[in-house]
């Protein structure tokens, strides 16, 4: 369903269990703009959706230890991904597919949080973050990833997870696949990740609403044209497991949702690609993650479980406001 503000258009849908939507500055793209982004996320959810059989990445599961020719989209994909690991020492690993997979996150999360919570063979599951108390993981599982021109290596014992990194990758092409083919400036959104492509409306900055939640701080920032943010929460993708609530992000030493030091992180980057692995790398990091982004450079907004907001980088000083949200994280 398309809205039309001034010479600017809006689309709304439902995919892969979350809100995504389409900007456009010129009005008359809309539909061909929502075709193309909707044809880009069906190309990127069959190459490698962890919930469909179908998938690229699941067909070749079975192989990949002994390595196996991938088609470009799922190069490209495993590569971004092993970038943002790169980029965040390992904080980002795209190798916890069967840790997630054992917390019960193995279909969509509208399915999982409909699912009957049950308890681990060990009984109820620990999350406590003491030293003695969690066993780590058998090192860096994406370091153990290969790539061999168009071969994928992937040893036995892990299960490659994309969906972080490839859903900000599916913002970015998105973006710039509707702007180079169309002309139009557009702003592409999915689920907190947002890319954006071409001339943003008059006076020259898209206009983002930052929240998680409708009862956290709101904040209005100003992206310029070509910019990049994204969101990555801890209480929206939560479920039930063990007789714990779990979340989707993961610390990748212990292969367990990371500690819930932020509701969210937001960063804003250069593309929404390098955006998602720095927000996902702050609420891993935990407490320690203003000041490892501080002497880096790296614009962000930490909130915390009592709404106390962390800035860094830059981010500009709150303000808040009381409108309805265009696009939000």
């Amino acid at each position: 369903m398309g809205e039309e503000t001034g010479g600017s258009a809006q689309s709304r849908w439902t995919v892969w269990g979350l809100e995504a939507s389409i900007v456009v500055t010129d009005a008359g793209a809309l539909a061909a703009a929502e075709d193309i982004v909707r044809s880009v996320l069906a190309e990127i959810d069959q190459a490698c959706s962890r919930f469909r059989a179908d998938s690229e990445l699941m067909r070749l599961q079975p192989v990949l230890a002994h390595g196996a020719r991938v088609s470009p989209t799922l190069l490209t994909l495993v590569n971004h991904a092993l970038d943002a690991a790169r980029w965040t020492d390992g904080d980002v690993d795209p190798t916890l597919g069967a840790d997630l997979t054992a917390l019960g996150y193995d279909r969509d999360i509208v399915s999982v949080r409909l699912s009957p919570d049950s308890l681990t063979s060990g009984g109820a599951l620990n999350l406590d973050r003491g030293e003695a108390s969690l066993p780590s993981r058998n090192g860096a599982g994406w370091a153990r990833v290969t790539v061999d021109g168009d071969v994928l290596t992937v040893p036995a014992d892990l299960r490659l997870d994309l969906g972080a990194t490839a859903k900000a990758h599916a913002a970015d092409r998105a973006a710039a696949t509707v702007h180079s083919l169309l002309g139009s400036g557009v702003l592409v959104s999915l689920g907190g990740d947002i890319a954006t492509a071409g001339p943003a409306p008059l006076p020259g900055a898209w206009q983002i609403l930052v929240q998680d939640l409708p009862s956290d701080p709101l904040q209005r920032i100003s992206l310029e044209p070509g910019f990049a943010v994204a969101t990555s929460s801890t209480q929206k993708r939560r479920w039930r497991h063990g007789g714990k609530d779990v979340h989707h992000i993961l610390d990748p030493r212990f292969g367990l949702p990371a500690e819930d030091v932020w509701r969210s992180v937001t960063v804003a980057a250069p593309s929404c690609l390098e955006a998602n692995a720095f927000s996902t790398a702050g609420v891993v990091r935990g407490r320690a993650a203003p000041g490892w982004f501080r002497p880096i450079g790296v614009p962000a907004r930490f909130v915390d479980r009592e709404g106390r907001v962390v800035t860094t980088g830059g981010w500009p000083k709150e303000n808040y406001v009381r409108e309805e949200v265009e696009s939000h994280g």
